[in-house]
């Protein structure tokens, strides 16, 4: 039987990516992004071109309404989630010290990058447990954090908040899902060549070369899938609570 799963912030970049790699392994898929679905036309002709079987949906998931609208249309669709993938998510509009950063700034972002984790996965998860396990999973939820989650940034502090809260959510829900057959990991991204660093693509790409980070190069959207991916194959039933950091080393103490 295939599996479905709902992959957030799907239309570009680590989103696409991962929805990428999912179609390769035959899941159904339900890309949920803001914009509007014509802006992702190349995109989502690659998946028609590979006769993935997916669903796409305009919503804002840090909206109530809009996560309940993506699951029952993912329902009505499919009947079942085996798999969500938390990944939408943003970045400041401004990078400011942390002393000058703004509380909407600070609001924002922990509505979009941290809210909308708890509540869609509450929901999501609710209905994993409704389900007849398939292969010994009831479900998979694989939250998309960064680096920063970790990592001191002090010009996008509300950044790596709203990072850490993700990676809380990830303990919290593998504890409270562990005896449930279901399980909930988290993805550690570091520096990625997305839209979202380009406008510091020189600044990272002088640093690779000057030894940022052990693995010297920056890290595509592909390199984060693939853990993704591992993680979904419901090969890890002993594991859960985890993260994996896709960063090239970069938090490898050297001297």
């Amino acid at each position: 039987m295939k599996k479905t799963a709902i992959v957030t912030g799907a239309g570009r970049g680590i989103g696409f990516g991962i929805a990428k790699r999912l179609a390769e392994e035959d899941y159904r898929l339900v890309l949920v992004s803001r914009s509007e679905e014509n802006r992702y036309a190349e995109h989502l002709d690659l998946l028609r071109r590979s006769d993935t079987d997916f669903l796409y949906i305009q919503a804002d998931v840090s909206e109530p309404s809009d996560r309940e609208r993506c699951l029952d249309l993912a329902l009505k669709k499919y009947g079942r989630i085996d798999v969500l993938v938390n990944n939408a998510g943003i970045a400041p509009k401004v990078r400011r010290d942390l002393l000058e950063m703004t509380e909407e700034s600070f609001d924002t972002l922990l509505r979009v990058n941290t809210k909308s984790v708890m509540f869609f996965s509450q929901i999501v998860a609710r209905q994993m447990l409704r389900q007849e396990p398939t292969e010994g999973v009831r479900g998979i939820i694989v939250n998309i954090s960064s680096m920063s989650a970790e990592v001191s940034s002090i010009s996008r502090g509300e950044y790596c908040v709203s990072k850490a809260g993700v990676s809380m959510l990830t303990k919290l829900y593998a504890d409270r899902l562990a005896g449930e057959q279901t399980y909930v990991y988290e993805v550690r991204p570091g520096i990625i060549e997305t839209d979202m660093t380009g406008a510091v693509h020189e600044k990272y790409s002088r640093l690779f070369e000057e030894g940022l980070c052990p693995i010297s190069r920056w890290g595509k959207p592909e390199d984060v899938a693939e853990a993704v991916n591992l993680l979904c194959s419901g090969k890890l039933k002993y594991t859960t609570g985890q993260s994996i950091d896709v960063d090239g080393g970069f938090q490898i103490k050297r001297l």
